[in-house]
């Protein structure tokens, strides 16, 4: 936090006479330092002093709401063991300030108690369970907890010896960088508020009629404040940078990532949410809610689960991509997320009356390795319709949606979010699929009417356009990974073996999973010393993508075209066919978006916009 540093002295006869006659007193006025330059005793009214009590500077006025400004000073007041930077305005403390340190230029006001009490952890080290709400806890929770370290703690849980490694290491940043009592920051506005206990409010943070803030750290900054509202209570957490916490919402053991919302009476225990997330009317308990998650309906009820770019509907009112070029509809289960039964869901993915299924689906557990499909029910009989998302104007509006959504300020971006839809992840993915539905051809033929693949029906043409729409995919990707490459100096053949394999998505990292074993095996090992190298860790991961996918990609280009190396000709072929593949995916979402509109469903001007 920033707060200037000020030398004191102690308080001269006239002084202390002004403030007797402010109505002030105190227990000891040899406890009361002042700032040696700008502390003007005329501020000081009926406030009383107990314990040691630094005072700054009284010399300018403040803003207390837009173009209003009064002069700092202190009146009405309790304090005992406090530390009040310069040109600050306190007023109307009902109770006590007790064991704290203000920053510079604070407005409190209204405000009933303010206090640290033996044993405050500040929301620091504490372990909750989440996916599992009654188990033994699986994350850590402090202050620079980000999705990809806690998304990481949950999948390694069942490790012992790494969970003991993280955990001590995460206990002595702990103990590092714990203050001995509770700080309020600089810029800080906290009004109408009831209780503040053992909590750290950090710089630009503003408080307006909170009920409780207790063992809480507010991770705020001035250029991306966190504002907590009314009637809201707030207990053994953390809330991180640019994130709101607003009319009457209650967190009990929850950590709070950048530019989250909750709000409208939402309830959560024993839950994260990540970078982006906005959750309003229901409740979460034991969630774990990646980037991107939103829910807005009371009778949501997130419990047990793992989410990432999710949108919770209200019991069976699911949205999907039927209507698909307005306004976000609520209900998208989409990339990265897990049921409460564990069942995984890859980007992107809906539940409703269309179904985009890429993973495991609830219900049809053995779709897997068939993306961006959907499963339709029609008349007692299930229809799978393969690799059809891929050319909607949903899934290209999803594309484009999430970076621009992305509120996080560019110097406070904890969570590390990929946003690319084809990725050797999905890529991967389609890769399997287009192998099934081969496979199903090849066992049955192509002269027949519709194929069945565990329960499902197959159409003869949907399944031929689905191979065709993951060639289009698969050649969009080879392409636009071959041009990356070459402007990334990475020409010609890897020298390097990383990023072959399987990849994974760690909250919204796109990462080789031999990159997380990596990491694991180096935290066993006593290779890493801080957790803070664990967090760099995963930067470095992330500052390595382009060369780890050039490298899984370089092998799957060989594979498609039969080729044992990437001649000149051979770049102008995939060059050329990524391009046409392009050109006739925009063309197909182009005329499913026309043809929604020709259904009725959207007016011109949304088609023409879009």
């Amino acid at each position: 936090m920033n707060t200037t540093e000020i030398n004191y002295r102690h308080l001269t006869p006239e002084e202390t006479a002004t403030l007797e006659d402010n109505g002030c007193k105190a227990e000891d006025w040899n406890g009361v330092m002042v700032s040696i330059d700008g502390f003007d005793p005329k501020f000081i009214h009926r406030v009383s002093f107990y314990g040691n009590v630094l005072l700054g500077a009284t010399r300018k006025s403040i803003e207390i709401t837009k173009g209003f400004f009064c002069h700092s000073g202190i009146d009405d007041a309790t304090l005992r063991n406090v530390t009040v930077g310069n040109d600050c305005l306190i007023k109307h403390i009902g109770n006590y300030i007790n064991d704290y340190t203000i920053g510079d230029e604070c407005y409190i006001a209204n405000v009933a108690t303010v206090e640290t009490t033996e044993g405050a952890s500040y929301g620091n080290g504490n372990v909750i369970s989440v996916l599992d709400e009654a188990g033994n806890g699986n994350i850590m929770v402090f202050r620079d907890l980000n999705s990809q370290l806690a998304a990481f703690m949950v999948r390694h849980s069942d490790d012992a010896d790494l969970r003991h490694a993280i955990i001590r290491l995460i206990n002595e940043e702990v103990v590092r960088t714990q203050p001995d009592r509770g700080c309020i920051g600089s810029n800080v506005k906290i009004v109408n508020t009831v209780e503040i206990v053992n909590s750290v409010i950090e710089d630009g943070c503003e408080i307006s009629g909170a009920t409780r803030l207790s063992d809480c750290t507010i991770k705020s900054n001035r250029n991306s404040s966190v504002f907590i509202g009314s009637n809201t209570i707030i207990e053994n957490s953390i809330v991180a940078d640019g994130s709101s916490i607003t009319d009457g919402a209650r967190l009990q053991d929850c950590f709070v990532g950048e530019a989250c919302q909750l709000t409208s009476g939402f309830t959560a225990s024993q839950s994260v949410f990540f970078a982006n997330t906005f959750m309003s009317n229901g409740e979460a308990c034991a969630a774990f809610c990646g980037p991107f998650c939103a829910s807005h309906h009371k009778s949501s009820l997130l419990i047990g689960g793992e989410y990432s770019f999710y949108n919770a509907g209200s019991a069976t009112n699911f949205s999907n991509h039927a209507y698909k070029m307005g306004p976000i509809h609520w209900g998208t289960l989409e990339r990265g997320s897990k049921t409460a039964s564990g069942t995984h869901l890859l980007w992107p993915a809906q539940i409703g009356a269309f179904t985009v299924v890429m993973g495991k689906l609830a219900g049809h557990p053995n779709t897997k390795g068939l993306p961006f499909s959907y499963i339709i029910g029609e008349n007692g009989s299930t229809w799978l319709v393969p690799g059809h998302n891929i050319v909607t104007v949903g899934l290209y509006r999803d594309i484009k949606k999430w970076p621009q959504r992305d509120m996080r300020s560019e110097d406070n971006q904890k969570s590390i979010i990929d946003f690319d839809w084809l990725s050797p992840m999905t890529v991967g993915e389609i890769l399997r699929g287009k192998k099934i539905l081969e496979n199903i051809v090849k066992v049955n033929g192509d002269d027949v009417a519709e194929y069945h693949y565990h329960g499902m029906c197959i159409k003869a043409s949907s399944l031929k356009h689905g191979l065709h729409y993951y060639d289009l995919a698969l050649k969009m990707f080879m392409g636009e990974v071959m041009e990356k490459a070459k402007k990334n100096g990475f020409d010609g053949k890897p020298t390097w073996q990383t990023g072959l394999g399987r990849w994974e998505d760690l909250a919204g990292q796109l990462l080789p999973l031999a990159e997380e074993q990596r990491l694991s095996d180096d935290i066993k090992e006593g290779n890493i010393e801080t957790i803070d190298d664990v967090i760099d860790r995963f930067k470095e991961i992330e500052a390595n993508y382009s060369r780890y996918e050039w490298a899984w990609a370089y092998r799957i280009i060989l594979e498609y075209y039969g080729i044992k190396s990437i001649t000149e000709d051979d770049e102008k072929r995939i060059d050329a066919d990524s391009s046409s593949a392009h050109a006739e995916w925009l063309a197909a979402i182009k005329a499913d978006a026309e043809k929604e509109f020709r259904l009725g469903d959207v007016p011109r001007d949304t088609l023409d916009g879009f």
